[in-house]
């Protein structure tokens, strides 16, 4: 069935994508980003500017015939430099004021895209699932649980995602970091690292995104969304430097060592998610019938091949 969606956030990494596959699916997208006019979109999309959500916004205007909401738009991880209260404003204090905004008008659907940072730390020893009691670690997850808490509070049917690690042609913040670091030609000090970690390709995240707009199975349902696979950052390494037809090289140094090293310069978060493991379960999302479009070697080998 053809929707009116509107997407918030539909500038940025995933944005563009769900976009461009939502206008190829025939439904009319509504395309809200602060700067609309910098934005390449497919014909027939309507491009709108995407109120500042650090201040008090009226939603009304951008709801007018929409049919559902997939809500991108947010803060995301940039440590000291945000405060909690602007955590707080923009991931969950707006997400509410949308949520009852979406009631009002009538929307059929409001799909928040939270983060497995609402449910976890950067590193935990178990198999996540939603099963687990959420325990944030960061103001950045806990503005992300409060938004979902806010969305349950509310009439309006919603299904909510916890995306893992998304990837992808031009992934911005660790996953592009990781690939720049693939693609250049030294060696690299890894090869020990036993930490597994969950991964999830943009396109699962757009056709999980597709999935909870046409199934009544997802109504007001909240769901961690990984790929199958949990892949070691050496296999990750492997894989990546195997696209573009350059060897491994990677070689042993103790952890302790690396552990050690960037906790001296002040990188321990960032050891915690090299030498840690995070794996979730999307068992509960294929139960109801989705399908990852993607597996994660070859969703990888692709996006390396894309960035060369």
């Amino acid at each position: 069935m053809t929707q009116t969606v509107l997407v918030t956030g539909a500038s940025g990494f995933v944005g563009r994508q769900l976009v461009a596959a939502l206008a190829g699916a025939g439904h009319k997208v509504v395309a809200a980003s602060r700067n609309p006019g910098s934005v390449g979109l497919p014909g027939g999309v309507q491009a709108v500017r995407l109120p500042d959500l650090a201040e008090a916004v009226d939603w009304d205007p951008l709801l007018a015939g929409v049919t559902c909401v997939v809500h991108l738009a947010g803060v995301a991880h940039r440590g000291a430099a945000v405060s909690d209260a602007i955590y707080d404003r923009i991931n969950h204090r707006a997400v509410a004021d949308l949520a009852a905004a979406t009631a009002k008008a009538g929307v059929a659907r409001l799909i928040f895209i939270s983060s497995i940072g609402s449910q976890s730390g950067p590193a935990c020893e178990q198999v996540l699932s939603e099963a687990d009691q959420p325990r944030p670690t960061t103001a950045y997850g806990r503005s992300k649980l409060a938004a979902e808490a806010a969305l349950r509070a509310c009439a309006v049917a919603h299904t909510i995602l916890r995306p893992v690690l998304i990837y992808g042609p031009n992934a911005p913040g660790n996953m592009g970091t990781l690939a720049r670091l693939a693609a250049a030609p030294w060696p690299l000090p890894f090869a020990t690292l036993t930490g597994r970690r969950s991964l999830l390709a943009a396109d699962n995240l757009t056709s999980a995104i597709e999935f909870a707009m046409k199934s009544p199975a997802t109504k007001n349902e909240t769901y961690v969304i990984a790929d199958a696979d949990a892949l070691t950052l050496p296999e990750i390494i492997r894989v990546l430097r195997a696209a573009i037809n350059r060897p491994s090289r990677l070689f042993a140094v103790p952890q302790s060592l690396i552990a050690n090293g960037l906790r001296l310069v002040g990188q321990e978060e960032l050891w915690r998610r090299l030498g840690s493991s995070l794996v979730a379960s999307p068992a509960k999302l294929i139960s109801t019938g989705w399908r990852p479009a993607v597996a994660t070697r070859d969703g990888l080998a692709a996006m390396m091949r894309a960035g060369t």
